[in-house]
């Protein structure tokens, strides 16, 4: 069996996601001739996969979650959409006069925020950036990025790269889920073999594919509200609050401790 490329998956897909939602530009076909729905399948590291439309990346406000508008009300200064993917949320902030820049480390997905119209973007790590003389007040981790701290190992780490790009009293507004609610014998048995092997129980191991293009694989946390507080132990973030309104997904306020 042929091994897909590893690439820039996620950027082919949300490609192919704008050119279907608008019709410029090239997009797969159905026998040659109808738009193919883009489908998002995430392969994780017990064999699961699952796949799901990838259009809601590209949504307008009125299909948001209600965690994304109440998360929007709580943004003030100069914001940073870390994974700002196809700029949905920031480009919402832009049209409300906000400054707001878009990171993402993938290049398709800068490509598609461009053309949507957002002016300010980085193709970047957060660690690479974090060299930047560039200064947010807001840092965004939506759409569940919380996942992108990782695990006890990288989350330090992260949080050390947005405190370099802090002004005082900046906050970290992110959206997470609680893993731990799940009776899916196939979920619980993943998290009892990743506590086995002494990572958290929902701390994933995944990969994104899309066609014939794979991403490599990489870490992306689900976690407690608990775990979270753990994991900011000793980085120069607090927990602040947690609005808790749309369970299982939780929306964390951070700020610096003073």
């Amino acid at each position: 069996m042929e091994q897909p490329t590893i690439g820039d998956a996620f950027g082919e897909m949300i490609r192919d996601a704008y050119a279907v939602r608008t019709g410029i530009g090239p997009r797969p076909l159905a026998g040659g001739r109808l738009p193919r729905p883009v489908i998002e399948v995430i392969e994780r590291d017990d064999g699961l996969i699952n796949g799901a439309p990838a259009d809601h990346y590209l949504d307008e406000p009125e299909a948001w979650q209600p965690h994304d508008h109440r998360a929007l009300r709580l943004c003030r200064g100069h914001v940073l959409d870390i994974g700002v993917g196809a700029a949905r949320i920031a480009l919402e902030l832009q049209r409300r006069g906000m400054a707001v820049t878009g990171l993402d480390t993938s290049p398709g997905a800068i490509e598609v925020a461009r053309k949507r119209g957002l002016r300010d973007t980085v193709l970047s790590t957060v660690d690479g950036y974090a060299r930047a003389r560039a200064r947010y007040d807001t840092f965004l981790l939506l759409g569940n990025n919380l996942g992108l701290l990782e695990g006890p190992e990288r989350a330090p780490v992260f949080l050390e790269a947005l405190a370099r790009l802090a002004n005082p009293g900046a906050r970290i507004l992110a959206q997470g889920a609680d893993p731990y609610g799940t009776k899916d014998p196939v979920h619980v048995s993943y998290h009892q073999r990743n506590r086995a092997r002494g990572r958290l129980g929902g701390q994933l191991r995944l990969r994104l594919r899309y066609r014939l293009v794979a991403s490599e694989w990489f870490d992306y946390l689900n976690c407690s509200v608990d775990e979270l507080e753990e994991l900011l132990k000793g980085t120069g973030w607090r927990l602040k609050s947690i609005d808790h309104k749309d369970r299982p997904y939780y929306l964390a306020v951070m700020e610096q401790d003073l």
